[in-house]
């Protein structure tokens, strides 16, 4: 009705605007003031005749909108009393719902507790499944597994015994050495089907290289550093046996043992970590090591040549020590000398000038031996200047950091102690085997002095 009454009133504005207008060109076109008196009642009864079918357009518009109107509040009452009643039915089945669940819970009973323990052991063994090998040949038991630890409702007897199965196969597959065939990673990514000869769910290996089990993939990838000899060769030998019993390496870890062993380094490598001052140190031992080489198989022929001269004493020879000092008693009666002391000086004299080739190189493998103690003892020195200096940069202590310089520290010194105990013992054996020469050379020589002497008492 307000609508309406706005509607006439707006009406009213556009005439009463509109006649002073209308009059104004009526009077322009009226000749003389009848004529507008006449123009002026037909232009009111053309308006009245407008204005009344606008008032009949009004009305009837006015009676759709209260149709549309008494339409619109039937069909709300209709849409609340459906509301009410949905909601009284609502209530009901929520009723139904809540006496349905306690007489669930009633006939469960203790089964409650045993789905409970179900799913907590089914939450456990998803974890088992994810981390083990053997997935690669069973991966749908893990997405049961996690399925079946995650769901609210009951699990049914299939599922049970699903798992059951699931689990049983785990424990049969860890005794178990088996091969097939499956896709392995290699260290440039590539994935290439190979056999694979599993040993339980510890190890795994393709040919003569161990692999690694990727659990986020299902996958197994070459180690990119394979262990060193006789693993690889093991690995090899156990991958073609068909029969019978064979050696073969087992991780307890499922992996974690093997990746770490892996990561030891060589031991170039390790000569590696005690750079210059490491460098310096073998050098030294090698060094020691030729020249000792050379001075046993030396004084190995000196030895034959003067024990053969021991059964022939009476024909010395200049290609032996032996025979050389024999030689300055021996040959031209005219060289030999009477005086006793002038013979005994002789002898000293021919036996010194056989003594440096005897010991030599014994001065240098002793200077080894103390100096490579010395030199390790300068590589540990710059090991831990680096590691506090690399410490000092970082602003923390890391273990790792701090490892890896005293590592290289430790290095200097294994290098130095290990050249001086093995020239240790070659320079003792050198020495014991150069005197039991010159014992030789003393012995027969004091012998030849002493036959001298009594043969002038006899003269």
């Amino acid at each position: 009705m307000l609508r309406a009454m706005k509607s006439i009133m707006s009406l009213a504005v556009v005439a009463a605007l509109a006649a002073p207008v209308a009059a104004s060109a009526a009077a322009a076109a009226a000749g003389n003031l009848d004529q507008l008196l006449e123009q002026t009642r037909n232009a009111r009864a053309a308006e009245a005749k407008e204005n009344q079918a606008r008032v009949s357009r009004f009305q009837q518009e006015r009676d759709k909108q209260a149709a549309l109107l008494a339409q619109a509040k039937g069909e709300l009452a209709q849409a609340q009393a459906r509301a009410n009643a949905l909601s009284a039915q609502f209530d009901a089945n929520e009723k139904k719902l809540t006496e349905a669940q306690a007489a669930l819970d009633a006939k469960i009973g203790n089964l409650g507790e045993m789905f409970g323990v179900v799913r907590q052991v089914a939450g456990d063994f998803s974890s088992v499944t994810h981390n083990s090998m053997v997935s690669v040949q069973y991966p749908e038991r893990t997405e049961f597994a996690q399925k079946l630890a995650q769901v609210k409702s009951l699990p049914s007897i299939a599922d049970l015994e699903q798992f059951w199965f699931e689990m049983q196969r785990e424990m049969t597959e860890t005794g178990k050495v088996v091969s097939f065939q499956t896709g392995v990673i290699e260290p440039d990514g590539a994935e290439q089907q190979q056999k694979v000869t599993r040993v339980g769910p510890f190890i795994a290996v393709a040919e003569d290289r161990y692999l690694s089990y990727l659990p986020a993939s299902r996958k197994f990838t070459v180690l990119p550093r394979q262990p060193d000899s006789p693993l690889p060769g093991m690995a090899e030998d156990f991958a073609e046996s068909t029969s019978g019993y064979s050696r073969m390496v087992v991780d307890p870890t499922r992996g974690v043992l093997l990746a770490l062993y892996v990561q030891r380094p060589s031991v170039l490598e390790r000569i590696e970590q005690g750079e210059w001052v490491g460098y310096v140190i073998i050098t030294v031992g090698v060094v020691g090591a030729l020249l000792a080489a050379y001075q046993f198989v030396f004084l190995f022929g000196i030895g034959i040549g003067v024990r053969r001269q021991l059964y022939d004493l009476d024909n010395p020879s200049t290609d032996n020590p032996l025979g050389r000092v024999l030689a300055t008693f021996k040959g031209d009666a005219s060289k030999i000398e009477q005086d006793a002391e002038i013979v005994e000086l002789r002898i000293s004299e021919a036996v010194l000038r056989e003594v440096p080739k005897l010991e030599r190189f014994q001065s240098f493998l002793r200077l080894a031996v103390a100096a490579g103690p010395l030199l390790g003892l300068i590589g540990t020195v710059i090991g831990m200047i680096i590691t506090f200096q690399s410490i000092v940069e970082s602003g923390s202590g890391d273990p790792k950091l701090m490892a890896a310089g005293i590592g290289q520290a430790m290095i200097a010194t294994v290098l130095g102690l290990g050249i001086a105990v093995p020239l240790l013992f070659i320079n003792a054996a050198l020495q014991s085997r150069s005197r039991q020469i010159v014992q030789i050379l003393d012995e027969q020589s004091t012998g030849l002095l002493a036959e001298r002497l009594e043969a002038q008492k006899r003269a």
